[in-house]
């Protein structure tokens, strides 16, 4: 199977949110994600948006390892610290691989804004299960 028969789309969470796939491999997923429309009622980023951008992020990035393997992935631990509110009017994701293995992927996201300030950290990892 290859990676191209995975490529990893946004879903309607994703869609909802703004979420923008800048680039994708097994080893690392770029997002985008606009400020506006995703912020809490004193007009800052919401975490919650934050959380799902780097689920989002780093989950796209296990699915394509999996996707490798024949097999998909699903969600198990997801942490975040939120260090500071972005300045602009975008941040952006990173996930990097940590561990790709046969049962489990992790990826470190860092979300940045747009002047390339940390905004937040996060770790997922993903079990890797048949289709």
């Amino acid at each position: 199977m290859t990676n191209e028969l995975w490529s990893i789309s946004p879903g309607a969470l994703d869609d909802k949110l703004g979420i923008e796939l800048l680039s994708q491999s097994a080893d690392q997923v770029v997002t985008r994600m606009p400020v506006a429309g995703n912020t809490q009622s004193l007009g800052r980023l919401h975490g919650g948006a934050t959380a799902a951008l780097a689920e989002a992020t780093g989950s796209w990035a296990a699915m394509i390892h999996a996707s490798t393997m024949g097999k998909v992935c699903v969600g198990v631990d997801l942490n975040i610290t939120h260090h500071r509110g972005p300045r602009g009017d975008t941040v952006t994701a990173t996930a990097t691989a940590l561990h790709r293995g046969r049962r489990t992927a992790t990826y470190d996201i860092r979300v940045a804004d747009g002047a390339g300030g940390l905004v937040a950290t996060a770790r997922i990892t993903n079990l890797i299960v048949d289709a």
